[in-house]
């Protein structure tokens, strides 16, 4: 694979970093999305004209193709507008379903990302309760302290990779513990999947969201996966055209899954462009996409700790991958960020990440964020290192 011609924005000169926020997309993608609105455009499901049947096949073969990328069936499956949407899908189902009611315990950690906290808190008005993990000073979280926490949980819902450490957690260790006690797992698998291979089979959990466009895909897209053995229990969160058997004033009943999940016009674009992603990650290899992640971070947090005037937040060691989070010590995050793009076209991200309760527990606001994915090599390191030593010494 060539990556320059695959994503020509490589050859605009930037280092870009941030990959944990979004990743780049290849032409294969951008093409499969274009090809379908050039030649294939129709709803789905509904008409039995040419075009409406082709889109039908490429949106269900989308599904196919994602669904075995993280080793579900394919009615598993459920499109959806990203991870955040996948979550608050999960959470009101569960509830709707009345798998989670008055006295139920829902277990989380300190360092979720905002839309894997949000949705539980909005379950408090149903009498659920939340149950928290906390990390220690570098937002390291301990295995053995969630499965410590397990006593009278209903569910967990956890990150399978910390957007703001890079912590990759130990899933077995957890999940094997927790079906001993019977307890439901959610992954927020946003982190996880687009660097990690990942079977959901063999891991053994409940439940698992992700978005298309933390790995080559679109935005606007994202998925969650449902064992199957909870399809037909689940009440859908949305209602509406496309997911009913028969509708009459007074009550109405649904279709089958995945389609009984999925109420109203899809991201028809959106699911073709996924599935050309996961496509375009099959052929590089998912080990291959995990070695370059491995070895980025490690040269990443080899030549950080070089420099004395950077603090560096996580595991620091073989647990992190793909992120690092940092500051300049005495330097707001935004100015680091500012200077690194416009003196050396180095792309980090700055913020809390969406993660205000990790970050008090690091006792800052904000920090600077390096994410890495295929088409980076140890040359943006070394950019970025020699930039975080010019903004040393022009504000320091």
């Amino acid at each position: 694979m060539n990556l320059e011609e695959d994503f020509p924005f490589l050859n605009r000169g930037i280092v870009y970093l941030d990959n944990a926020a979004t990743t780049q997309k290849p032409n294969q993608v951008i093409e499969a999305i274009s090809n379908f609105y050039r030649y294939h455009n129709a709803n789905i499901h509904r008409g039995v004209h040419t075009l409406s049947i082709e889109a039908t096949e490429m949106y269900e073969k989308s599904r196919e193709r994602v669904a075995s990328f993280i080793g579900a069936k394919s009615k598993e499956l459920i499109f959806t507008y990203g991870t955040t949407s996948s979550i608050n899908f999960l959470s009101q189902s569960l509830i709707k379903s009345e798998v989670l009611k008055e006295g139920s315990i829902v277990l989380l950690t300190a360092v979720e990302h905002h839309s894997n906290l949000l949705p539980w808190q909005n379950l408090k008005r149903y009498g659920v309760s939340l149950k928290f993990v906390d990390s220690d000073e570098n937002g390291v979280l301990d295995e053995d302290k969630i499965i410590n926490s397990m006593e009278n949980v209903s569910l967990i819902s956890l990150t399978g990779l910390s957007n703001v450490t890079g912590q990759r957690i130990d899933l077995e260790k957890v999940v094997k513990e927790a079906k001993k006690r019977g307890i439901l797992v959610h992954i927020d698998g946003a982190q996880m999947v687009p660097h990690v291979k990942v079977d959901v089979s063999k891991l053994d959990i409940d439940f698992l969201s992700f978005s298309a466009h933390k790995m080559l895909g679109p935005t606007g897209i994202g998925a969650l996966y449902i064992n199957e053995k909870y399809l037909d229990a689940f009440e859908p969160f949305l209602v509406g055209g496309g997911m009913i058997d028969r509708v009459t004033l007074e009550s109405s009943t649904f279709t089958n899954p995945p389609e009984k999940f999925e109420a109203g016009t899809p991201n028809i674009a959106g699911a073709i462009g996924f599935a050309a992603a996961v496509d375009y990650l099959n052929s590089f290899g998912m080990e291959n996409v995990e070695k370059i992640d491995r070895e980025l971070t490690k040269y990443a947090l080899e030549e950080l700790k070089k420099l004395d005037f950077v603090d560096i937040y996580g595991p620091k060691d073989e647990r992190q991958v793909s992120i690092v989070s940092f500051n300049v010590k005495g330097v707001h995050p935004h100015d680091v960020a500012s200077i690194l793009d416009e003196e050396y076209k180095v792309a980090i991200r700055t913020g809390h990440h969406c993660a205000q309760p990790l970050m008090r527990k690091l006792g800052v606001s904000a920090t600077c964020r390096a994410s890495f994915y295929l088409y980076n090599k140890k040359e943006d390191v070394d950019r970025l290192v020699e930039g975080l030593k010019r903004v040393k010494k022009w504000i320091g």
